[in-house]
């Protein structure tokens, strides 16, 4: 059964840090630019709240998940394919 690939917590918890330490504060006293880094960070607060909800879906399905760093993080199956395809060209 193949993993459900899911963004790991780590990106949504640096995000935040960004726009509650960094962003907010930038933005200084401007009221419409505050509310807009409010609306986000509310935002991404909401989207990691649902992907647990998710993951609790999965374990309760028994479905494998695998947390992702990146796009360009292969499966450890999809590791294995490449490393047989290179094998087979040699």
């Amino acid at each position: 059964m193949e993993s459900i690939p899911l963004p790991s917590h780590i990106h949504y918890e640096l995000l935040l840090q960004l726009l509650e330490r960094q962003t907010m504060v930038a933005v200084g006293q401007r009221a419409s630019s505050q509310a807009q880094v409010h609306q986000l960070i509310i935002t991404l607060r909401k989207a990691l709240a649902l992907q647990k909800q998710l993951e609790d879906d999965c374990q309760r399905n028994h479905l494998p998940i695998e947390y992702r760093w990146s796009l360009n993080s292969l499966t450890a199956e999809q590791e294995t394919v490449a490393t047989l395809l290179s094998l087979q060209k040699e």
